[in-house]
């Protein structure tokens, strides 16, 4: 569990990057962003497996739940 709990932070600390970086606030905003957020809410399910997805992937469904309100995967 150890394992998982260190890819999730490591996720949540990337994704917090890429919101300050994108967005252009400051961190103490985007960390209340995205812990406010569904994407939040289901990398920290371990059940869901998204913590095994890389940051950028995870950022893009915290991107598109801010756009659409919820999490919607793109079809490819």
């Amino acid at each position: 569990m150890d394992k998982i709990k260190f890819l999730i932070e490591q996720n949540i600390q990337d994704i917090i990057a890429f919101i300050v970086e994108d967005e252009k606030i400051d961190y103490d905003k985007a960390i209340d962003k995205f812990y406010s957020s569904k994407t939040f809410e289901k990398l920290n399910e371990p059940s869901t497996g998204l913590y095994r997805e890389s940051a950028a992937y995870v950022y893009e469904l915290y991107k598109n739940e801010q756009l659409n309100g919820a999490i919607q995967q793109n079809e490819q």
